[in-house]
């Protein structure tokens, strides 16, 4: 029987369990949005898992939404990245960059002179973002032109690269929480009237030709996609068929033969039940003849949740979030089963080193008491965070 802690291969990428890290965005990007030392040590304490998928990365100016938060679009960027990914590997573990472009998600003050943010739409949405002053109302966006989507898509593809440049193990394409991606997914924020518009097969447009070029470009066993299909994050209202419009795109994507897809279950970091919605119908799109990528879900997950969804084949990886930041040695605890360090909420976004690579791992003597098998010590991940 497979388990959460067995190793696993898929695409270009070897991974020594099935346990990922979730991108979390932290807010502490040096200036230039270059990530720093501090972040190198941040990611090499948690390099014992399978999969590192790091917190979410503006690919360009224009994409970036919150304050401190890291690019892979300069020099400088890359070599900041560069020292991350040695880092990592260093102990073992594998890294891959998650590609983000936050469309309407942003305000007047983190993006070039003072630009609009851009979307698929022109309506704000009804939530805040991250900026030097606090949490403040997003700016109002403007609609992207049909001339600009192709310097969008050259955006992703170019990150891709970079990613590659920087020794990282590949990329995932953030497709999901309302972001740019989504904004052109969903019929609740789609409001165009051109080839990008209307139909599922123009909405999908856009993330087909996003993954089609970078695909081409770092290949696809370095490629995978984060979706999330029913969550109400960052204002998305529910499409009004989202099973076809999710089940189409990857019935289209099929035959790029990516290395994986990261489904968020439900509503990003709550209720995974908010929308009725069959993710193993949607996971049976994912395959071109009898190949198919990996399936990483997430949302929520127990130790004994994700050991069942791996032991029951409906899943090939876990991804933890908050769990990771508090536990840099999650992979230990979760296979002593072992109790969880609470996350300090106050040191979430922005600051120094105080919430961030403070945290002690699993006391040694506690370790040496605690056996696989064991006592049952579980704790819910969803009432820690």
């Amino acid at each position: 029987m497979t388990t959460l802690f067995d190793p696993v291969r898929f695409g270009h990428i070897d991974c020594a369990n099935r346990i990922v890290m979730a991108p979390l965005t932290r807010n502490r990007a040096g200036p230039g949005q270059v990530p720093t030392p501090l972040m190198a040590t941040y990611y090499e304490q948690r390099a014992s898992a399978g999969l590192i998928v790091t917190e979410a990365t503006q690919i360009s100016p224009q994409g970036q939404g919150y304050l401190d938060t890291p690019g892979i679009y300069s020099a400088e960027q890359v070599s900041g990245w560069r020292r991350i990914a040695e880092a990592v590997h260093a102990k073992g573990g594998k890294l891959v960059i998650q590609l983000w472009h936050v469309g309407r998600i942003s305000h007047n003050s983190l993006l070039p002179a003072g630009q609009q943010p851009v979307s698929s739409t022109a309506r704000r949405a009804r939530t805040k973002t991250f900026t030097a002053h606090g949490f403040e109302d997003v700016s109002a966006p403007r609609a992207l032109r049909l001339d600009e989507l192709p310097g969008v898509v050259d955006a992703y593809r170019q990150a891709a690269r970079n990613a590659m440049n920087a020794g990282c193990d590949g990329v995932e394409v953030h497709g999901a929480n309302g972001y740019l991606l989504e904004q052109f997914l969903r019929d609740s924020i789609n409001d165009r009237a051109d080839e990008y518009g209307g139909s599922k097969q123009n909405r999908i447009r856009l993330a087909l030709e996003v993954l089609s070029a970078i695909a081409s470009e770092v290949g696809s066993e370095r490629t995978g996609l984060r979706l999330s299909p029913v969550t109400p994050a960052n204002d998305a209202g529910q499409d009004s068929d989202a099973q076809g419009l999710f089940n189409l795109l990857l019935e289209q994507l099929a035959p790029l033969k990516l290395a994986f897809i990261h489904i968020i279950e439900g509503a990003t970091g709550g209720a995974r039940d908010v929308a009725p919605f069959d993710y193993a119908a949607l996971r049976s799109r994912f395959k071109h003849g009898n190949e198919q990528g990996a399936w990483i879900v997430n949302n929520g997950y127990t130790r004994a949740m994700a050991m069942d969804a791996v032991a029951g084949g409906a899943a090939d990886l876990v991804a933890f979030g908050r769990p990771f930041i508090s536990n840099p040695d999650l992979v230990d605890r979760l296979r002593l089963n072992a109790p969880l360090a609470a996350v300090h909420i106050e040191t979430l976004y922005g600051g120094t080193a105080a919430g961030y690579t403070d945290y002690p791992p699993l006391d040694a003597a506690v370790a040496a008491h605690l056996e696989p098998g064991g006592p049952r010590l579980d704790f819910d991940f969803r009432h820690r965070a």
